[in-house]
């Protein structure tokens, strides 16, 4: 049973030293988990609320199922764009029929991860090469930041996954740029990495021990709403510089939906579904694989999948959209003390309490704030690194990450994954010919 229940394992021999690191942990990461949802919903088309929806139940569900102690499962960036590229080219925003594409994808992902756990193939994510993940994540990175470009402009253009046209779309309408908003996404970007890359230097220097260092920089995204939201307010900036906010945030709890079970909708969602649920798992299963190496821990692929699977599902019934384990939120949980899922069940519970009780707050919340949030996170995606040490070590995998990289630029995130593959495989089989 503990094998198929990973709580079992964790849960009867828990220790009563475990707890003050993971209710500290969890802390920490509902801080940086309540702007990122909000923030990675508003990328995908969707509203903020729609980030925390996704924040609770399926946190609760991995820390059943999962294998990694550490991993924080929510919304990411990259599946963000992902699901908004699909879902705005059938439904238009701000829809009903927008928010089911978006919760139907979630479904999809869901099962397919499922059966790809039961059916033991955890093993074909390896079909997807480090160096076809780099190339697309780094152009994805690119798309991400160039898109919420509009947001710190303060300017209302259409989204579109086209580097292109985005690029296009901003340069037509920069002569309506709101100075505000741009003011207000600069200086929270500069705070941002102010928090990021000079505080905690400056914190060891004074004495301060790690733990206190992580926690007093990780709060930088929500002391960053916090401080915006109330200048807002108090200035009322919406009304009289026109500043774009996040408006009203239903308070209550994550309504019960359902997905579309429509075959045609199924079978245009497929591909993304498809492109999501490798990409989704590699990223997870990465993470949670270099963070448990650090803890003494395994991870069982299999697993993984049918917990990430059931993750996604139960965010298709509780008005969320396709999530994964974050990179950036599981280094921060393991960094801050987290010894168990217990701390992922605790964050969960932050994060219901934070829309029942203050979900109102966040409406002066400015859409420049959640972009320079984004901005922030990535730029930490972008892996040129990467690029350079495969073109001195291995060319051919260096010409399978430019493909991927140009491809999801010039196309689309799944003709980009897809292009990077097809390449990865071409020179395996040339190299397979050479070799016999």
């Amino acid at each position: 049973m503990e094998r198929y229940l990973p709580v079992l394992n964790w849960g009867l021999s828990y220790r009563r030293e475990f707890l003050f690191g993971d209710i500290t942990a969890a802390i920490v990461v509902a801080s940086l988990l309540i702007p990122q949802g909000m923030a990675y919903a508003m990328l995908a088309g969707l509203p903020p609320q729609v980030g925390l929806y996704a924040s609770i139940l399926p946190q609760i569900v991995y820390a059943l199922l999962g294998t990694s102690r550490v991993l924080s499962v929510a919304p990411v960036a990259v599946d963000s764009l992902m699901v908004g590229a699909a879902v705005s080219s059938l439904a238009p925003h701000d829809t009903p029929e927008y928010l089911l594409l978006a919760l139907t994808l979630a479904f999809l992902v869901g099962v397919l991860e499922i059966l790809m756990g039961v059916f033991r193939l955890g093993f074909l994510a390896n079909l997807l090469g480090q160096a076809v993940i780099s190339g697309f994540i780094s152009a994805a990175a690119i798309i991400i930041g160039i898109s919420q470009i509009k947001h710190l402009l303060g300017l209302k253009i259409p989204q579109t996954e086209s580097l292109i046209n985005s690029i296009a779309n901003i340069a037509r309408n920069f002569g309506s740029i709101n100075w505000v908003s741009l003011g207000l996404g600069v200086t929270g970007i500069g705070i941002l990495l102010y928090f990021n890359q000079i505080l905690g230097g400056q914190l060891k220097r004074l004495g301060f021990s790690e733990s206190k260092i992580i926690i007093f920089t990780k709060m930088a995204p929500l002391l960053l709403v916090i401080c915006t939201s109330l200048l807002v307010w108090t200035c009322r900036l919406d009304r009289v510089a026109g500043v774009k906010v996040v408006g009203d945030i239903p308070k209550g709890l994550p309504p019960l939906t359902v997905p579309s079970f429509d075959l045609n909708i199924l079978q245009c969602l497929l591909p993304t579904a498809l492109a999501i649920s490798f990409v989704g798992f590699m990223e997870a299963f990465g993470t949670g694989k270099v963070l448990a190496s650090k803890g003494e821990q395994k991870l069982d692929a299999n697993q993984e999948l049918i917990a990430l699977g059931a993750a996604n599902a139960s965010a298709a019934f509780t008005g969320g959209y396709p999530i994964t384990g974050g990179l950036s939120r599981s280094v921060v949980n393991f960094s801050a003390g987290a010894n168990t899922e217990l701390s992922s069940l605790v964050t969960a519970a932050i994060v219901t309490v934070t829309i029942l009780l203050f979900a109102p707050l966040f409406y002066f919340l400015p859409q420049a704030c959640l972009a320079s949030i984004i901005l922030v996170a990535v730029a930490n995606l972008l892996d040129f690194g990467t690029l350079k040490h495969l073109w001195n070590n291995d060319k051919g995998n260096a010409i399978v990450w430019c493909a991927a990289f140009a491809g999801v630029l010039l196309t689309s995130v799944e003709k980009g994954i897809l292009l990077g593959a097809v390449v990865s495989f071409a020179l395996h089989l040339w190299h397979s010919k050479d070799e016999v």
